[in-house]
């Protein structure tokens, strides 16, 4: 566990045992504030007390106590306390490739369900959910916490997904998919958002709407997003972190550390040093 000197603020990060593309995240934050980002993976998140608010798909929610919190995989959105003392919740960071398998053993369909809603009023997977959360944190069983696990993750897909899998969207614009496709190749680099705009031939200030009305976000965060996922995967192969830090283009060590901890809510150390969270 991390405690943060701000408030007793404090993280815990968990993998359940004989389970992959999964892991949680227990945490209280009061002055903590995720700024605008996308993971590679969903989230499910149970707030215990206070209460937690978010931007997402272009409104703003609030999530009390007792109620849960989704955000899809690739969709844009940020998080903050919405009272004074903060917000404790615990989170579910659900892999594309463990959601697929589920849908498929829950319904025979083939593609990775799509999270319906933004804040839920669902006290059977609330209970759910505090199930498994508490037998991880006990660290009971690998069979009772799987068995939690898909309890609470079957409950969900029954009731607050597309059960018929995602396609992929084929309505982005070409200028778009191209600048995310440079951006993933280039992420290391200094690149401007001249040399971005130049590459899908279109103006500065035109490719910056763009890019942000289609990707919901601009494409400075977008890069940042980038960054942070590569540095996780090279975090979880034992890379050094000034290496890390270099490799995914930061100046130094202290720099990845500032945006790790602005956009994960932990330092690159205690990613390495616990249950490293997929990303």
């Amino acid at each position: 566990m991390a405690r943060g000197a701000e408030h007793d603020e404090w993280t815990s990060y968990y993998r359940p045992q004989g389970v992959t593309g999964v892991a949680a995240l227990h945490a209280h934050f009061v002055d903590h504030k995720y700024p605008r980002h996308a993971h590679a993976y969903s989230v499910v998140g149970l707030v215990e007390s206070g209460v937690q608010s978010y931007s997402y798909r272009g409104s703003r929610h609030f999530t009390p106590a007792g109620r849960i919190f989704v955000v899809n995989r690739g969709e844009p959105h940020t998080g903050e306390a919405a009272v004074d003392g903060g917000y404790v919740y615990r989170t579910l960071c659900l892999d594309p490739g463990f959601l697929a398998r589920a849908l498929h053993d829950l319904s025979g369909s083939h593609g990775t369900p799509r999270l319906k809603g933004a804040v839920l009023d669902e006290p059977e997977l609330a209970r759910a959910l505090a199930r498994f959360h508490r037998a991880l944190a006990q660290r009971a069983t690998a069979i009772e916490q799987e068995s939690l696990l898909l309890e609470a993750v079957m409950l969900l897909l029954r009731r607050h997904s597309d059960m018929r899998g995602e396609s992929r969207d084929c309505g982005e614009p070409r200028a778009v998919a191209r600048a995310r496709d440079y951006i993933e190749a280039h992420f290391a680099d200094d690149i401007s958002l001249s040399k971005v705009a130049e590459t899908v031939c279109l103006s500065p200030f035109h490719f910056a709407r763009l890019f942000t009305k289609v990707a919901g976000m601009p494409p400075h965060a977008y890069l940042e997003s980038v960054r942070m996922r590569n540095a996780c995967a090279l975090l979880e192969q034992g890379e050094p972190i000034a290496r890390v830090a270099a490799s995914v283009g930061y100046a130094d060590q202290s720099h990845l550390t500032k945006r790790f901890r602005r956009f994960l809510g932990i330092t690159p150390r205690q990613y390495m040093k616990e249950a490293r969270p997929i990303s």
